[in-house]
């Protein structure tokens, strides 16, 4: 695991961190709790906390506190605080801080290793938890949800002047596939779209049944139409396994370009405009969105257009 130990001993540090790195966890120590805090926020790998409550700057109730509140940001960092006081009315306003555990302190090695083992079971648990709530069951990508609570961090980057592009796409005549060929092609169809989609593009999604979003960070207009036909042709390639015969199916795609005073759901809503366009100018293609949504006509993309229908 990588921890986070902080206590006003310096000495206790020392035994501390040699005890737990001996064990193959990794360790950073300090005696003040803003610095503490500080490194915990910057540093997104760090998934334990083992801390005193008598600090510099903070104390550890504080702290525990404000790491806490990371956790609810979609942080995984398991709180044990450490103290030699065995007065209840504290421990109980450190669990009540949002520490998930309590030890005496010094602690006992095989006593503090075996709440180091109860934290990477919680913290397993914990995960598949939250896979199951923020992928689709069908293709393993983002679910809705999840997808708008990742885009917080990208649109406020791009507030600051960085580059964000989102596409929004879907299957061309998806009802006939369902329809002609089940269910079970459909759902086919969909995984073997998703896998025509690189994952170092940026946050995928699928937002419900055969439309998905990509959002695209430090990505101008021009790459993201460029990215937009690459998986136009790579689907167009598709050839889907199906009774008798091998399916050919297609999307259409949207494309916009953040602005001054854009939202993630301004930014997709024009992305989902041209991709209208799209549907209505043939299909197969993707069209880009302008600034204005109530005024503007997407601009079609100058790439190759080439309607397929179903075999």
């Amino acid at each position: 695991m990588n921890i986070v130990i902080v206590d006003s001993s310096s000495v206790g540090l020392k035994i501390l961190s040699s005890m737990l790195e001996y064990q193959g966890h990794k360790t950073h120590v300090f005696t003040d709790g803003q610095e503490a805090f500080d490194f915990i926020r910057s540093n997104l790998d760090v998934n334990l906390l083992l801390t005193g409550l008598e600090l510099k700057s903070m104390s550890g109730f504080e702290l525990c506190w404000d790491v806490q509140l990371l956790c609810q940001r979609g942080r995984q960092i398991y709180i044990i605080a450490m103290s030699s006081n065995h007065d209840e009315r504290k421990l109980i306003e450190t669990l009540d801080s949002g520490a998930e555990d309590f030890i005496t302190k010094p602690p006992k090695e095989q006593e503090l290793l075996a709440r180091l083992r109860v934290a990477q079971r919680m913290q397993s648990m914990q995960k598949e938890v939250i896979k199951l709530a923020s992928l689709d069951s069908l293709t393993g990508i983002l679910n809705r949800r999840a997808f708008f609570d990742h885009c917080e961090l990208h649109c406020q980057n791009a507030k600051n002047g960085e580059a964000l592009t989102a596409i929004m796409f879907d299957i061309d005549h998806f009802k006939r596939v369902n329809d002609v060929y089940g269910h079970d092609i459909g759902d086919k169809a969909l995984t073997c779209v998703v896998n025509t989609v690189q994952s170092e593009f940026g946050l995928f999604a699928r937002m419900g049944g055969e439309e998905f979003a990509l959002l695209l960070p430090r990505i101008a207009k021009d790459k993201a139409l460029d990215i937009a036909e690459q998986l136009r042709i790579g689907v167009e390639k598709l050839r889907i396994d199906a009774p008798k015969k091998s399916l050919k199916i297609t999307c259409s795609y949207g494309v916009s370009e953040w602005q001054k005073g854009d939202t993630i759901e301004s930014l997709l809503k024009r992305a989902d405009l041209a991709l209208y366009m799209a549907k209505e100018s043939g299909r197969n293609q993707a069209c880009f969105g302008e600034h204005n949504i109530q005024m503007a006509v997407p601009e079609r993309s100058k790439k190759r257009v080439e309607i397929c229908y179903l075999s």
